[in-house]
Order: structure tokens, then C-alpha cells, then sequence
């Protein structure tokens, strides 16, 4: 037992924990960098403790420093949120190794999903069906015999990661080379480990996923999500429940779900993922960890999912009894991220000058930003994330386009217009959806001037370079509807950064 939690992470994850704890009568220590030092996680929780520089290499993810400040303090439990070292198996251990407590999953759990060929073996052999594919490949040649055995065409993924990164589809055995050599790449940069595996490339599937938790005596399934509408494989928009399964591939789903936590020994809150084509389902990863877009769970289940962590990490029963809850009326997340989706979802940064949050039934903010917070480019851009609860998805989109016209974020650009054409689109009004929604809708708040996107693109994957000292790019002079200050609007007047 516990009785003071040091938060992991920052912005609105981390002060989604806070008030968790405090409504658990658990005292709070925020962590923060140099430029997080008046972030609302900080000012809200009991104790707060610098933990270094702006990089996430000197802050965030160092795991000597998070164990300093929890000794200091006296914290004798650790949430990591979501993102930095979340499903970090290491890091997991090390908070076990000092005494404390960690808010998740056993390491051996993450460590298994973490890698998506273990994981694939130990689905299939708790009899959980995964889409065909192959063990990790050493050549281009053998994914050629693999792709050929699947049939073309195939997706080319990292053994050890997921969000995009190493992921390639191939049509052809003439396109194979190219997307093995580049997939590899990608991989090796971005997860240390080179290895890719081959799966069947489904064309236009739905990602539905099962919320579950777990404690010592039962693992209990909180419903589904249906997470379609994304871009690079970034979740854009989620809702509660999915209008696209009738109740029995709703049960079945639940069940498999509940099945592939057990097969990994799972603890605490997790989510299972699928991907649905055709009245199938297949299983896409396991995120260890709480998901960005809980609250659409929360909503329509009432049961609050980051207090179920912590009961379940200080061995108390489960909030409701621990029976699988009904799902009532129906709710969307939109993310609100600080990015640009007229020049190609570039990011924005800059201060907020201006923040005016909606209220009203069936209305959340969970933000982590105020009046004044400076926006920059060293970590995620997510700002918050608007959720509203209706009877029906009819009334949720209402009640969001409403919402969304009352959120007002001034002094960076922020995918509101967005969000707001996408609920006024016609396919996503009538539920016509699936993963390649935003790639085949591409005029939803971007601009027409393709080589302003081009711009956009290059200049977003330069400034993510760190060792670059500036980049110079120029998008014709235009400005931002508001004239505003954030990065979108330097590279449209061809300013140099």
C-alpha cells in the first residue's frame, strides 16, 4: 500500500492522474523539465521536482533522475501515463528494484507485447487470431518467399514498434528491395532493432479496440473503441461504442481480448487492438499502458479507468465490483494537437494567448495547457482532448461541432477546422470509416497548393532534427487566418527558422 504517487510524464495525462489520486486520497509529485516549470501538472500537484533540461533525454526519459525525485519525496508508487517510459520494460523493473510500486502492467507483460513477433506467438498460441504473416525476415529475398506465401500485397512492419515507424506496404516482388532496405532502416533508428516481419496488407479494415483490467483474481472488459479515423497511424478521432459490430462480434471481440491479457499474465489497465474487415477480426498489438483516448470509456461505462489503476496497484477491489459494465448513450474524442492542417499538419508553436474552454452537458476538456503555456517542439504535440456524451452518435456529432465552435486556443495553429470539417463530412456522418479515412478525404482542412505541403512536410521532418541549427523553407508569403505566431505561419511568409 501507498499513499503518495510520483507522475511520470506532463502535460494533460499528467494532470489526468493527479486528479485521479487526489479523488483516491493520494497524495501527488510532478516531475518536470526547465520549460515545464509553470505547466499545469506542476502547479496542481502536492510537491513538484526538476528533473532537467528541455530534451526528453534529460528529463523525462532518464530513469536515474524519476527514482531520485521519487526517493526524495517519499513516493512510494510511480504512474507513468502514456508515451516517454510508459512500456518501457526496463523502466518498470528499476521502479520494482527501488521499492516502489508501478501503476502498470508486469514488465515481463510489456516486454512480450513490446515485441510484436513474441507477441504474435503467444496470441496464436492462446488460440487469439492474428493476421497471416511471417517470423522476422533476414533479406529482401525471403520476404519475397514470405509475401509470396501470404500474397501480395503485404505489409512490411518493426519487429519492435509500432505508430508507423518501419512500416512499408509492397505490392510487388520488384517493390520489395526498396521497402525491406528503407523498413529495416527505419526500424534500426527508431527502435534500436532492425528487424521487420511481413503481414497481410488488409485494404480498408476498421481499428476497434477492447478495453480491459485486470487485478490478482480477474480481468474484466470495459467495452470497445473504435479508433478508425487516424493519420501515419496517429489516432485523430475516437468514439465509444463502435456502430460498426452488432453484439455478438462485440462479445466475441471481448472475449478474445480478455484471453490475449491473460496470456501474458496482465495487470492493470490495458487495451487490446484489432483490426475488422469483413466480419473478421485479427489482432493488431496490445498497448500496455492507459490510452490517450480513455475518456470515451469513461463516458459511457461512468467508471473512472485511472483510478482503476491505482486500486488494482495498491490491491483493492476494482471500482463497480468488477463486473464488465453497460455502455450507455454514445461518445467522441476529438485530439486537439498544435498543428497546422491547412499546410500539411505542420506543427505550430508559440505562447497561448487565449484559451477558452466549453462547458455544458455531456462536455470534458482534459488539457494541459493554460493561459500562457509556452508551446514548443521538443515533445508531443497534443494540447487536450475535447470528449463529449450523447443518447446517440447522431446527437455525439452535434454536441461536438458545438463544442468545438466554443473551443477557442489562441497563438499557435491547432486541428480545430479540422475536427470541424470531419463532423460535417458526409462518409463520417453516415459511419462510412475506416483506416484510410483521412488519406482518402484529403481536402478536410488542407490546403489546395500541393507544393505547400511539400514544404510543410520537409520543413516538420527537419525541425524534428535536433542537431539541424535552422532551416529555410517558403510557402509563398501567405499568412495564417489569424496572423498568427506559431512555426506554420513563419514558413508561410518564407521566414527563415
Amino acid at each position: 500500500m501507498f499513499d503518495k504517487v510520483l507522475i511520470a510524464n506532463r502535460g494533460e495525462i499528467a494532470v489526468r492522474v493527479i486528479g485521479a489520486c487526489h479523488e483516491e486520497g493520494l497524495e501527488t509529485v510532478a516531475v518536470y523539465s526547465d520549460v515545464d516549470r509553470r505547466a499545469p501538472h506542476v502547479l496542481l500537484a502536492d510537491e513538484a521536482v526538476r528533473i532537467g533540461g528541455a530534451a526528453a533525454a534529460e528529463s523525462y526519459l532518464s530513469i536515474d533522475k524519476l527514482l531520485a525525485a521519487a526517493e526524495a519525496t517519499g513516493a512510494g508508487a510511480v504512474h507513468p501515463g502514456y508515451g516517454f517510459l510508459a512500456e518501457n520494460a526496463g523502466f518498470a523493473r528499476a521502479v520494482g528494484a527501488a521499492g516502489l510500486v508501478h501503476v502498470g502492467p508486469p514488465a515481463e507483460a510489456i516486454e512480450i507485447m513490446g515485441d510484436k513477433t513474441r507477441a504474435r506467438a503467444r496470441m496464436v498460441g492462446a488460440g487469439v487470431p492474428v493476421i497471416p504473416g511471417s517470423d522476422p525476415l533476414a533479406s529482401a529475398h525471403e520476404a519475397v518467399l514470405a509475401a509470396r506465401e501470404i500474397g501480395f500485397p503485404i505489409l512490411l512492419k518493426a519487429a519492435a514498434g509500432g505508430g508507423g515507424k518501419g512500416m512499408h506496404v509492397v505490392s510487388n516482388a520488384e517493390e520489395m528491395a526498396g521497402a525491406f532496405g528503407q523498413a529495416t532502416r527505419e526500424a534500426q533508428s527508431a527502435f534500436g532493432d532492425g528487424r521487420v516481419f511481413a503481414e497481410r496488407f488488409l485494404r480498408s479494415p476498421r481499428h476497434i479496440e477492447i478495453q480491459v483490467v485486470a487485478d490478482d483474481e480477474r480481468t474484466v472488459d470495459f467495452g470497445e473503441r473504435e479508433c478508425s479515423i487516424q493519420r501515419r497511424h496517429q489516432k485523430l478521432i475516437e468514439e465509444a461504442p463502435s456502430t460498426a459490430i452488432d453484439d455478438v462480434l462485440r462479445r466475441r471481440m471481448a472475449e478474445v481480448a480478455v484471453r490475449a491479457a491473460r496470456a501474458v499474465g496482465y495487470r492493470g489497465a490495458g487495451t487490446v487492438e484489432f483490426l475488422v474487415e469483413g466480419g473478421e477480426f485479427f489482432f493488431l498489438e496490445m498497448n500496455t499502458r492507459i490510452q490517450v483516448e480513455h475518456p470515451v470509456t469513461e463516458l459511457v461505462t461512468g467508471v473512472d479507468l485511472v483510478r482503476q489503476q491505482l486500486r488494482v496497484a495498491r490491491g483493492l477491489p476494482l471500482l463497480g465490483g468488477g463486473d464488465p459494465p453497460t455502455a450507455r448513450g454514445h461518445a467522441i474524442e476529438c485530439r486537439i494537437n498544435a498543428e497546422d492542417p491547412s499546410a500539411g499538419f505542420l506543427p505550430s508553436i508559440g505562447r497561448i494567448d487565449r484559451l477558452e474552454v466549453p462547458t455544458g452537458p455531456g462536455v470534458r476538456w482534459d488539457g494541459g495547457i493554460r493561459n500562457g503555456s509556452e508551446v514548443g517542439l521538443h515533445y508531443d504535440s497534443l494540447l487536450g482532448k475535447l470528449v463529449v456524451h450523447a443518447p446517440d452518435r447522431e446527437a455525439a456529432i452535434r454536441r461536438m461541432r458545438s463544442a468545438l465552435e466554443g473551443l477557442v486556443i489562441g497563438g499557435v495553429e491547432t486541428t480545430v477546422p479540422w475536427h470541424l470539417a470531419v463532423m460535417d463530412e458526409p462518409d463520417y456522418r453516415a459511419n462510412d470509416l475506416s483506416i484510410r479515412y483521412v488519406e482518402e478525404h484529403p481536402g478536410l482542412g488542407e490546403t489546395a497548393d500541393p507544393g505547400l505541403r511539400d514544404v510543410a512536410l520537409a520543413a516538420a521532418v527537419l525541425l524534428a532534427d535536433q542537431d539541424r541549427p535552422r532551416v529555410v523553407v517558403s510557402g509563398g508569403g501567405r499568412r495564417s487566418r489569424d496572423g498568427g505566431n506559431g512555426l506554420s505561419a513563419w514558413m508561410r511568409a518564407g521566414r527563415e527558422w
